[in-house]
C-alpha cells in the first residue's frame, strides 16, 4: 500500500501492480475506483478483477477513496462528494506521472469516473462505468430513488440494533460493520453525494456501461449509455454486490479495454 497527500491535505492510499513479466507496455495503466463503503481490495482484488488485468499485461492502479479503506477519513461533509474524489483521482495521476489511463469505476466509483472523464476528457483513453444505470444521467449520481440518502445516513449513525434491523438500508450498515468502516466518515459522504448534472456529453473516451441484471441501483443502463456519445452497454448476471463476480464481468472488461 502506497500513500500520497491529495490537493487538500487528505491522505490517499493506493495500490499498484506491474504488468505480468514479458507483457507489452503499449497501453496505459488501468485505474480501478471502488464503490461506497468498501475499498479497492474488496471491490477489485478479492473478486479477481485486478489480477485478471495484470495477467492480461496491464499496469493497474487502485486507490482507496477518501473516507474508505486505508485513506484519510475526515468527518466534515465539506471534504466529500464524488467531484472531490475526482480531484483526488487527478492528483493521484499527477503524483504518479500518468498522463492518460483507462478508467474503471464501480457504483460510487463510477460516478467519480464519469465526472473525471467529463472534466478531463484527454486523460481517459477508455471508460467503464459499472454498478450504475440511468440515475447517473437522470439524477447526476447514485440512484437515491432506490435508496433514500436519509435512510442510509440514519442506519449508519444509529446505536440502536432494533433501528438497524427495521431499516430498509440495513445492508449498508451490515456491510460497513463487516469491513470495519468509519461510519461517521461514510455518513459525511452520503451528505455530499453528487446530485447535479454531469456533462456526460463531454466524455470523449469509448465507454462501456456494465451492470448487473438484478441490481436495483443500476437500473436501465441503456439510458446512461445513450447519454454518452458512442457508449455501449452490457448486462451481466448478479446484483449490486455480486455482479463483479459474474463469470461474464471480467471477460467483458478485458475485451473492451484491450482495444487500441
Amino acid at each position: 500500500m502506497e500513500r500520497f497527500e491529495s490537493f487538500d491535505g487528505v491522505d490517499i492510499a493506493y495500490q499498484v501492480w506491474a504488468p505480468a513479466s514479458g507483457s507489452p507496455v503499449d497501453l496505459p495503466p488501468v485505474v480501478l475506483h471502488h464503490g461506497f463503503i468498501v475499498d479497492a481490495t474488496a471491490n477489485f482484488v478479492a473478486p479477481g478483477v485486478a489480477g485478471a488485468l495484470v495477467a492480461a499485461g496491464r499496469h493497474v492502479i487502485a486507490p482507496d477513496a477518501r473516507g474508505h479503506g486505508a485513506s484519510g477519513k475526515p468527518h466534515d461533509t465539506a471534504r466529500y462528494g464524488e467531484a472531490t474524489m475526482a480531484r483526488d483521482l487527478g492528483a493521484l495521476l499527477d503524483h504518479l506521472g500518468v498522463s492518460q489511463a483507462d478508467l474503471v469505476g464501480y457504483s460510487m466509483g463510477a460516478v467519480v469516473s464519469a465526472i473525471f472523464a467529463a472534466t478531463s476528457p484527454a486523460r481517459v483513453r477508455r471508460l467503464v462505468l459499472s454498478g450504475v444505470g440511468a440515475a447517473v444521467a437522470e439524477l447526476g449520481g447514485l440512484d437515491t430513488r432506490a435508496m433514500p440518502p436519509a435512510e442510509v445516513t440514519a442506519v449508519l449513525l444509529t446505536s440502536s440494533s432494533s433501528a438497524v434491523e427495521a431499516s430498509p438500508a440495513k445492508a449498508f450498515r451490515q456491510l460497513a460493520d463487516a469491513v470495519g468502516a468509519d461510519r461517521v466518515a461514510l455518513a459525511a459522504q452520503v451528505g455530499a453525494a453528487h446530485n447535479t448534472p454531469i456533462g456526460l456529453d463531454k466524455i470523449t473516451a469509448p465507454t462501456l456501461v456494465l451492470a448487473g441484471e438484478d441490481d436495483p441501483l443500476a437500473a436501465r443502463p441503456e439510458i446512461l449509455a445513450a447519454a454518452i456519445p458512442g457508449a455501449r452497454w452490457k448486462v451481466v448476471a448478479g446484483d449490486h454486490l455480486t455482479a463483479l463476480r459474474s463469470p461474464a464481468y471480467v471477460p467483458a472488461l478485458l475485451d473492451f479495454l484491450a482495444a487500441p
